[in-house]
């Protein structure tokens, strides 16, 4: 027998390095997780580079390759896939940018670029975008709220280039920087005229809203200025349909995630409860893939809980969500006519919590797969898996190879 189908599931940031509270295991190998066991049991293992050796990836890149969009031909930033994850509409040509609602002091400082993790700022960027007019200069926009403190900018015009700087400080108790081109082109220097026009104008906006009247009488800090990264220019992306004839969803927390699959033609799935963070509705997020493979032949699910455990350099932590995460897996194990393919997108190691170059260990189950000796889901198992040492962009082929919707190369 053949699958037909095919379901990514991409614990983000999953694989570590050996630990010290854990006895030299990483936190996966260290986890009980009888159902990753068995899926690599019943498969095929192996470890994977998700960009190429040596390079630690991001989230964005890493889906992209995972997704077979080379991150070198189609990458520009990150900005561009936040906007299309919170919403907004991105058409070619348009710059985006990732933005976070913050505090300023009356100093003039940066005393909390997450703004006390504001929950809700709807009305403020309604505000904003009912309240800014960058006409004169011929470019019009979109600001819209994501979760939490954080926003997405969208900037749509003549002669607008992405090579800009950002304003965030990157540091709280330090001035909000200027935007500036970083190259010395005229597309770009206006971006950068274009964008501090966009922070003066919202932030006086901001400082007069009722919303931050009401925070500073209750003693809690102001989302009073708008922080700018993560410039890029949206690109033109081969719709996955097109690219792979195969009908497919997303289910994920992350907008920057979402908007990927956005970008590329998959079908958001909006599930509740569902944050990326340790409380996330696990078990909605897989009852709702399975339903998805009723109607679609592939399905991209992100979970993100153990990567925030990582950047956090919470060691215990993201062993118990690894844990919580295998359990929301069980369904899985009665899936018919389909192809399982688990992996991470990058290792986010609790000891330098940020991303590293770290290989991570993936998994294929289903029909038509050569099942090798690994009888246990961790770094070092994988290693020595039938898939050997394989890329993020070959990942994907494999598996359509595996449904017979791979391509003969040649005569």
């Amino acid at each position: 027998m053949t699958a037909r189908r095919i379901l990514f599931i991409v614990i983000d940031g999953l694989s570590d390095r050996p630990c010290p509270e854990l006895g030299g295991r990483t936190p996966l190998e260290a986890a009980h997780h009888p159902v990753l066991n068995r899926l690599a049991a019943e498969g095929i293992c192996g470890i994977m580079d998700t960009i190429a050796a040596g390079v630690r990836p991001g989230s964005d890149t890493a889906h992209l390759a995972l997704l077979g969009y080379d991150p070198h031909t189609y990458y520009t930033g990150r900005g561009p896939l936040e906007c299309a994850g919170s919403g907004i509409r991105m058409e070619p040509g348009m710059i985006g940018f990732r933005c976070n609602y913050a505090t300023l002091s009356p100093a003039g400082l940066v005393t909390d670029r997450r703004a006390g993790r504001i929950a809700d700022t709807k009305s403020l960027s309604r505000a904003v975008q009912e309240g800014v007019d960058l006409s004169g200069f011929g470019v019009e926009f979109v600001f819209r709220s994501g979760a939490g403190h954080r926003a997405a900018l969208a900037l749509k015009g003549e002669g607008l280039g992405h090579c800009v700087s950002s304003n965030d400080p990157k540091k709280d108790h330090a001035a909000p920087l200027a935007i500036v081109p970083v190259r010395d082109r005229v597309q770009d220097r206006k971006t950068a005229e274009v964008c501090n026009e966009f922070v003066r104008q919202s932030q006086r906006i901001l400082v007069e809203h009722p919303v931050n009247r009401e925070r500073l009488a209750r003693g809690e800090n102001p989302a009073n200025i708008v922080l700018m990264r993560g410039a890029g220019e949206m690109g033109n992306f081969e719709p996955f349909s097109k690219k792979y004839g195969m009908e497919g969803s997303v289910i994920a927390a992350a907008r920057l995630i979402a908007g990927i699959g956005s970008a590329v033609g998959l079908e958001e799935i909006p599930v509740d409860g569902i944050t990326g963070s340790q409380e996330s509705n696990l078990d909605g997020k897989i009852a709702a893939a399975v339903r998805e493979l009723a109607r679609k032949e592939f399905v991209l699910v992100n979970i993100k809980g153990a990567d925030e455990s990582g950047h956090d350099g919470l060691v215990a932590q993201k062993k118990a969500f690894i844990e919580r995460a295998d359990a929301a897996l069980a369904p899985l194990t009665s899936l018919r006519d389909c192809l399982i393919v688990v992996c991470a997108d990058h290792s986010t190691p609790c000891a330098i919590r940020d991303h590293s170059a770290d290989p991570v260990p993936v998994l294929i189950h289903g029909d038509g797969v050569r099942v090798d000796d690994v009888t246990e889901f961790g770094e070092r198992t994988c290693a020595r898996g039938g898939l050997c040492r394989i890329t993020g962009a070959g990942l994907l082929p494999i598996a359509l190879d595996l449904v017979n919707r791979a391509h003969k190369y040649g005569a």
